[in-house]
């Protein structure tokens, strides 16, 4: 079983027996997911895409990407043939950063065994990997996941909020840093950060090749970050509850499991006037 991370090699010769989803994105271009899985994608994969197989509905305050019904996002892996014995394996091509939505979400199911697909398609093309045009066939019958108790803890934002008068856990912010400065905002209303939230963008998990880093480098840089915390006194968010779940796998796989998403992330918190905003760099 995998449950944090998988390399080309291992998923080359494991492929038959997994379900297998590409979940390419772009956030300024919806349909770059699908043209690119239609280019070519991993033998066997489906295709799920962040704004609407992934996520919820919208209505404005609960964030750009708010999360799916749990009921219908089992049935909806179901379909493609999960079960709870069956290796999900999930992957993009920009560094884990929209497949780790799905790896948390499978795991706020409770399905333990899901893996991220190491350094993506890229990986898998450069080990000298075939990709296809080709849709897989719908299985002859739904898989079947139980339901069992979630492995993602998560907090929303009356937790958040409380959280700003005792400190008691910490916020880890995973956007780029002149997002969480305020500088610039390209996606949401409001340009800041949540009061007392520290930074760790997503793509400092990340070797300059696209995979993640050795677990004891990223066990260092976390530990270091959390400064004595235990890991499930911390919180991860970014911009709408997808690359803060790059900091969790991380956390993961260096041995500190347990933190926290807060899946609204900034695009939730900013759409209400009355919560708190911080610009600039954290003391």
């Amino acid at each position: 079983m995998h449950t944090t991370l998988i390399d080309a090699e291992t998923l080359a010769a494991i492929l038959d027996g997994c379900v297998i989803v590409d979940c390419r994105h772009d956030l300024f271009d919806e349909a770059a997911g699908p043209r690119g899985y239609a280019e070519g994608h991993i033998p066997r994969a489906w295709f799920m895409h962040q704004d609407t197989d992934l996520a919820g509905p919208k209505n404005g305050r609960n964030g750009r990407h708010p999360l799916p019904d749990r009921e219908t996002m089992r049935r909806r892996l179901e379909a493609i043939g999960l079960t709870d014995d069956r290796q999900l394996v999930v992957y993009d091509a920009q560094g884990g950063m929209f497949a780790v939505r799905l790896w948390w979400l499978a795991r706020w199911l409770g399905h333990r065994a899901v893996a991220v697909l190491d350094g993506g398609l890229p990986a898998w093309t450069k080990a000298g990997f075939p990709v296809t045009r080709e849709a897989p066939k719908a299985p002859a019958a739904p898989g079947r996941l139980s339901e069992r108790p979630s492995l993602a803890p998560s907090v929303d934002s009356a937790q958040v909020l409380a959280n700003l008068g005792t400190r008691e856990r910490l916020l880890v912010d995973a956007r780029a840093p002149e997002r969480y400065r305020g500088e610039t905002e390209p996606l949401d209303p409001v340009a800041g950060h949540v009061p007392g939230a520290i930074n760790r963008p997503f793509q400092q998990n990340l070797r300059p090749d696209g995979r993640y880093k050795p677990a004891e480098v990223l066990r260092q840089e976390f530990e270091a970050l959390l400064a004595g915390r235990s890991p499930d006194r911390v919180m991860h968010q970014c911009g709408s509850g997808v690359t803060a779940c790059h900091n969790i796998l991380a956390m993961e796989l260096a041995g500190l499991g347990g933190s926290m998403l807060y899946p609204g992330s900034w695009s939730e918190w900013c759409a209400d006037p009355a919560r708190p905003v911080a610009t600039g760099a954290e003391p």
